[in-house]
């Protein structure tokens, strides 16, 4: 990432209650999973500097085995209701990510993708929250607005092709040549600026319910997510903020 890039995104949801954390990193590998683990003879240097990532996230999937403590739950349920948006219902399969991490975690299928998006959902396990992640180079942009989606906008959010309605649904939105493009919500993000093997220049949004928590919890849960994400590569630039009601941030 360049010292010189900059990165701007303005929060147009109406609602009071929610805030960004954001977080913008340039220098990342994008480092399958697999090669994570501590010790391994014939992992590379970003791997065994992932290791820490590795082995915390095996002990919050391990402790997300046991029900939901009072505070986890509370703010689990927050982050479900600061999607009510008109139409929306966040239920069923349109329930936000962190519901479906939890899942996992309480099964035997918890999915290891690779550093950044291990530390992506570390950070929504642990604080009961959605966190949304995206290759700043494919959503060609510098520019971001969170609003909500509007009838008739959709995109394919996985390989197989399946679409996701957007309207009423929180989203981040990639703005270029006039346009506000949706990139990411906290159920799931598009195909098209997902990471990739190349990706080294990423941004992640944590939709914090203010109601569980505060701004002091926001910028908590946007620390340990900064923080993770230095660990994805040996030259990593990280910078974060929150990003509070009707306000624009620059990173």
């Amino acid at each position: 990432m360049s010292k010189t890039t900059t990165i701007n995104i303005t929060h147009r949801v109406p609602r009071d209650d929610l805030a960004f954390g954001v977080v913008h990193a340039g220098g990342v590998v994008v480092t399958d999973s697999h090669r994570l683990l501590a010790g391994a003879p014939s992992a590379p240097a970003t791997s065994k500097r992932n290791a820490p990532l590795a082995s915390a996230l095996t002990q919050c999937i391990e402790e997300r085995q046991q029900p939901l403590d009072d505070e986890s739950d509370v703010r689990r349920k927050a982050a479900r209701d600061v999607l009510r948006n008109g139409g929306y219902k966040p239920t069923g399969r349109g329930k936000p990510a962190n519901e479906y991490l939890l899942r996992a975690a309480q099964g035997e299928s918890f999915p290891r993708i690779n550093g950044p998006v291990d530390a992506n959902n570390l950070v929504s396990l642990r604080f009961m929250v959605p966190i949304s992640i995206w290759d700043v180079a494919l959503a060609q942009s510098e520019r971001f607005e969170m609003r909500l989606g509007r009838e008739d906008e959709r995109y394919i959010f996985n390989a197989t092709g399946q679409l996701l309605e957007l309207r009423d649904l929180v989203c981040g939105c990639a703005l270029r040549a006039g346009e506000s493009i949706p990139i990411v919500t906290p159920i799931k993000d598009s195909m098209t600026t997902k990471l990739v093997a190349g990706t080294q220049h990423l941004l992640g949004v944590i939709y914090f319910p203010l109601a569980a928590g505060g701004e002091a919890l926001a910028r908590e849960a946007t620390a340990e997510f900064a923080q993770w994400l230095e660990c994805c590569g040996d030259d990593v630039e990280v910078t974060q903020g929150l990003l509070l009601p009707g306000a624009d941030l620059t990173l």
